[in-house]
């Protein structure tokens, strides 16, 4: 009898899930289509190579400063050292702290990318949403994502629909 009921209860679980209704994006396709996308992007890799070259020449300065400092390590006063030490140590504690505000994990380059690219993927997200509502889907997965998919049949790739409903296709 428990195996009846453990079947039945197999059979009704495997129906349900056939029933359900699955497709998938390609939210990398949908951004290269988005012009304000790739408009910001352009921005934020702007902004990281002037953040970039910015401590490069700071950290050049400190290389320079260090080179300097053994050179003329021999003809300075033990106190003269100390203080040129010192000053080396504050420039590189100054380059870290700057390296931090820039790309550390709530810098200035990870700000302006909340600020330009959230709201594109912001209105991606509730047009995927929408189309899952309107559609009935259970799920719809994300083909760029870490989601491995080994085969996608392109008549369930929702992708230009999510397109269409950021008026971006016609």
């Amino acid at each position: 009898m428990k195996r009846i009921v453990l079947i039945a209860a197999l059979f009704f679980a495997v129906s349900i899930a056939m029933a359900q209704k699955y497709a998938f994006v390609d939210t990398e396709y949908i951004l290269d289509n988005i012009p304000a996308y790739n408009a910001a992007q352009e921005q934020l890799d702007q902004i990281s190579r002037q953040y970039q070259k910015e401590l490069e020449t700071m950290h050049a300065e400190i290389e320079q400063m260090y080179n300097d400092f053994q050179a003329e390590a021999v003809l300075l006063s033990e106190d003269m050292k100390r203080k040129r030490e010192d000053v080396i140590i504050s420039k590189e504690k100054e380059y870290k702290g700057l390296q931090r505000k820039y790309f550390g994990p709530d810098g200035d380059l990870f700000k302006k990318r909340q600020g330009l690219v959230k709201p594109i993927q912001d209105d991606i997200f509730n047009a995927v949403q929408e189309i899952a509502n309107d559609g009935s889907y259970a799920v719809i997965f994300d083909k760029a994502g870490g989601l491995t998919m080994l085969y996608t049949n392109p008549k369930f790739d929702l992708s230009d629909q999510v397109l269409e409903k950021l008026g971006y296709k016609n």
